[in-house]
């Protein structure tokens, strides 16, 4: 019974921590899609104290100083920010469009370009290609800010500065793809190969007929991980696209002035949208698809 306790105590402590860490996560993602249903009077009596500025004709002098009142429930539910992002501010959706022809592109590039290298690493023999891979995780782990400037004299030299090409190759070539999808296919057994050259079949057919049917876990997993991580990309436009209006949102999100506060939540709110959604419907292929590939967090 005692052991039986301690167990029970034990699994309370874990949950009441879990819970406690869910909160801490959730609070700003809440606070963002609650607060873009409120007006930008009542936004700017609440957090007036961050700007010191009026919002919406009020007065600054009944506008908090001394503390922030952060709430979650509106007093009254209005559309109006959305109505400001989508139809009165065509920026926001000339830019969401940007981060879309940005996005996309990356990731059909990376599940081609990873899953072909992944086969050529994981299956085929050819000399110095464990040497090959291994620069490969070199580069991985780099931290991209260190290989900016080299990108960037790159791009001068093939002429894509200012242009998408200089983010999609970079992106399309980037080395956790094939990381990921190297561990996905170095689980398929090389009998299912063998048994499909004997039957006659080259290295193409053996490619699209056994093996990516067993690694769409692991493609559907780098997916999700490649659109949270490019959909979110700042450094690279603002270093190799000098024109703001062919700029991703990623990086309108800053500029949005302090007297925008109901737009900047609006905004906000709708930008992270399709990145939840997609999310919340591939959760479980994601989990799979890592428990799959050894990669652990």
């Amino acid at each position: 019974m005692k052991k039986v306790a301690i167990s029970r105590l034990a699994i309370a402590v874990k949950l009441t921590f879990l819970i406690q860490l869910s909160a801490i996560v959730l609070f700003p993602i809440a606070l963002t899609v609650t607060n873009a249903f409120m007006s930008e009077r009542e936004i700017g009596h609440h957090y007036g104290a961050l700007y010191d500025t009026e919002a919406d004709g009020l007065d600054a002098a009944a506008m908090p100083k001394e503390h922030v009142g952060i709430r979650f429930i509106p007093e009254l539910v209005t559309l109006k920010p959305f109505a400001e992002v989508l139809i009165f501010k065509p920026t926001f959706l000339l830019l969401f469009w940007n981060s879309v022809r940005l996005t996309v592109p990356i990731l059909i590039g990376q599940a081609v370009v990873g899953t072909l290298a992944a086969y050529a690493f994981a299956k085929l023999k050819f000399p110095g290609r464990d040497k090959l891979f291994f620069v490969y995780l070199l580069t991985m782990m780099m931290p991209y800010q260190v290989t900016l400037v080299p990108n960037y004299i790159v791009a001068d030299k093939l002429g894509l500065l200012d242009t998408y090409g200089a983010i999609i190759w970079p992106g399309v070539f980037a080395a956790f793809g094939v990381f990921l999808m190297r561990q996905f296919t170095s689980a398929i057994p090389d009998a299912y190969l063998e048994a499909a050259k004997i039957d006659g079949a080259g290295h193409f057919r053996a490619f699209f007929h056994i093996v990516l049917p067993q690694v769409k876990p692991g493609m559907t997993a780098l997916l999700l991980l490649a659109f949270a991580d490019n959909w979110n990309m700042v450094e690279q436009p603002l270093l190799f696209l000098t024109e703001e209006l062919r700029q991703p949102l990623s990086v309108y999100l800053a500029r949005i002035t302090a007297g925008e506060q109901g737009v900047a939540f609006a905004s906000s709110a709708l930008y992270m949208a399709p990145m939840v959604l997609l999310f919340l419907y591939g959760e479980e292929r994601l989990v799979e698809g890592i428990q799959r590939s050894g990669v652990k967090g």
